[in-house]
């Protein structure tokens, strides 16, 4: 929360004592909010880089946030803290994320020295009809990385869907690397490996 002045914060609140400049806030439900730039703006300076950038794909895809107008935010207040670390994050940043595993999964490619995806790659089938959108990929490569989280394993339906869904991409030419919390988290390197071997078929240069 932040205020201007100094205030005694309630238990589990981080209260911060600053000034919000004309157009950095709004109003939700007639609470006074700050905008979602100076959110991003704030987050970014003081989280830890894969935090922020969780927060910031986060803010981005729900309000349609775009990286520049934070950077645009920062240009206003060049000496505040954390604006060198603010600015070094916001080229990873990517509203295509649709949660913080694919956000994790985008970062450990891209910090493995991958170049970096795409996100929410259309695809559309033989008649031209869209029929998925993949978490992220490289068109020029045809090869894509799905995160699938717990309800892909548990539920009969969905897993009956991916495994049709799966199907059409490859037979559109695409590679496909499924991506689950194990591998992700516990083993990242594997991960990594497997999308690299993956590019260097399709011809990259990695």
């Amino acid at each position: 929360m932040i205020r201007s002045g100094h205030y005694r914060p309630a238990p589990n609140l981080l209260l911060l004592d600053f000034r919000l400049e004309p157009g950095e806030s709004t109003f939700v439900e007639d609470i006074r909010v700050a905008t979602p730039a100076r959110a991003a703006f704030d987050l970014g300076r003081r989280l830890p880089r894969r935090e922020a950038i969780v927060a910031l794909d986060g803010l981005c895809h729900a309000t349609g946030l775009k990286p520049e107008e934070v950077g645009m935010l920062a240009d206003r207040h060049p000496g505040a803290r954390g604006i060198a670390a603010l600015r070094s994050l916001l080229v990873d940043v990517d509203g295509g994320a649709e949660s913080p595993p694919e956000t994790h999964t985008r970062l450990t490619l891209v910090d493995s020295g991958l170049p970096r995806p795409e996100t929410q790659i259309v695809l559309f089938g033989t008649a031209g009809w869209e029929f998925a959108r993949a978490d992220l990929g490289w068109r020029e490569w045809r090869v894509l990385v799905e995160y699938d989280g717990e309800h892909h394993w548990k539920e009969r339906r969905q897993r009956a869907w991916d495994i049709e869904r799966l199907a059409r991409i490859e037979a559109l030419g695409w590679t496909v690397v499924r991506v689950g919390a194990e591998l992700l988290y516990d083993r990242p390197g594997v991960l990594v490996r497997r999308v690299r071997d993956a590019l260097r078929t399709a011809g990259a240069p990695v």
